[in-house]
Order: structure tokens, then sequence, then C-alpha cells
């Protein structure tokens, strides 16, 4: 269980496979764990590093804050503490909202992001998740975390066919703190990367099932739209978590893109 302590506080990663660097992030209530197939996937070729966000897993949950800019600042310390000049950024959900902001705040820092299900406008979270974000029904659901755990164990086959998937969330909101669970859905659902930036050339890869039920699938057309240099990869018969389901062809997919030349990307 590796960790660092930087600037803002303790952070938690696992590491795995030799080569260039890659970086992991998780989605909301989510943790690294649900990388461990990624990871052994990519780890033949890349060395994968897959990041616990403040306040969800075994990372520091001594902070006021937990924003996703707190997030994007995260990623940049983390890379300067262990010395990744320059890295891929793939994430899922609100991780790949993480790596797109990374992308555009410190873009000398990453040579290419894939997201999975990622908003790139808040407003594309189905209506739960909207409700999430507001602070009293959040306080709410926390102050009833135990029926809420045993409510999302029952319908976590609605989300992901894996087997594995309903021990995977319980164990990691087990690990949620109430104000990571409040802030970092609020400022999720605040965040609009639509309007793009003509500057931002950087190969970008949208992946998204088209069965999703907690982002609407369609934000991939989003994400082409504000970033027209960005490749699509739809998946018919997946919903929200991709990366779990070994007959989708998502690793395939994302070592394919791992894989292609970094070649200067043409504006459309």
């Amino acid at each position: 269980m590796p960790s660092l302590v930087i600037p803002q506080g303790p952070v938690h990663y696992e590491v795995y496979g030799k080569g260039k660097p890659v970086i992991l992030l998780h989605g909301w209530l989510g943790s690294w764990q649900l990388w461990e197939s990624t990871m052994q996937a990519l780890g033949v070729k890349y060395r994968t590093y897959a990041i616990d966000f403040w306040g969800f897993g075994e990372s520091g949950k001594r902070r006021d804050s937990y924003l996703v800019t707190d997030f994007v600042e995260l990623i940049a310390q983390f890379m300067s503490a262990l010395g990744i000049a320059k890295a891929p950024l793939i994430g899922h959900s609100m991780g790949g909202t993480v790596s797109l902001m990374t992308a555009l705040r410190y873009p000398e820092l990453v040579s290419k992001v894939a997201i999975i299900g990622s908003p790139v406008n808040g407003n594309s979270l189905v209506l739960l998740l909207k409700l999430a974000s507001i602070p009293w029904i959040a306080d709410l659901l926390f102050k009833q975390m135990g029926l809420f755990r045993k409510s999302l164990h029952f319908a976590a086959p609605l989300l992901s066919p894996n087997p594995d998937f309903p021990n995977l969330i319980d164990t990691d909101l087990s690990r949620t703190t109430l104000a990571s669970f409040l802030t970092s859905i609020a400022s999720l659902r605040q965040i609009d990367l639509s309007q793009g930036d003509p500057d931002l050339t950087i190969p970008i890869l949208g992946m998204y099932g088209l069965k999703d039920n907690l982002v609407k699938p369609s934000e991939w057309r989003t994400l082409v739209k504000a970033f027209p240099q960005a490749q699509t990869k739809l998946y018919p018969r997946e919903k929200h978590f991709p990366m779990l389901s070994p007959g989708s062809g998502f690793q395939e997919d994302l070592r394919a893109f791992l894989d292609s030349p970094l070649t200067p990307v043409t504006m459309k």
C-alpha cells in the first residue's frame, strides 16, 4: 500500500507493471480497486499508477475541501513528487472530468487523455446524482449510510454485471467521508467543459457505454463538439463501468489508444 505526502495531504496509490507511466483515476465513491483488471492488462507494457482521491479509498481524509479542482492539484503534485514529467491520464466518471481539467490547466503534464463514462458538462448526470449534489439530500443519504449501502448493494447488478462489483462498491462506500461525499458530487455537478479549448491539441479518447444509467450516454457528443480531436469508442451493451466487463473490448481499445503514435493533432 504505497503512499506519499504531498503539500495538500497524504495520497494512497497502487502501482503495477513496468514501462512508461500511465495514471488511472477513479470516479465518485470509487477507489483504485476498480482499476485492478485494467492495471493487469496494461501492466505488460506500462507502469500503471492508480490513485485514491482525497476523501476516498485510503487517501487522506483530514481536509476542508474536496472539490474537483482540488483533485486536479492532487494529480499535479503527485506527478511532481514521483518525478513523472508527462503521462497519459485515464479517468472513469468524475476521474475523467479531472483528467480533462488537468490537461486544460497543466497541458505540459499530460500526453493523452482517455475518459470513461465521464461528464464533460455536469448537467449530464442523471437525476439521482443531481439530487445527491444537493447538500441536504447528500447529508441525509450519508446519515443513512447503512441503508444506502444495502440499497446500493441490491442495485449493484443494475450498474455492472460483474459479480465482484457489489463488494467493491460497498468497500469503497465504507471508506468515504461525509465531506468528500457531499463536496465532490456538488462540485462535479457545477463543472462545464463544453466550451473546450482550441489550444488543447493532445489526443483524447471518450469511451461510453450506451446503456449508462449514471451519466447520459450522449455525453460523447458533447466531448467531440468541445474537443474536435477527440476519438470515441461506444459500447452498445455496456453501462457505466465497461472496464469491469471482460468481454466488452474495453481493455483492447484502451491499450490501442495508448500504443498509438503520439503525433501532432490537427484540429478539424
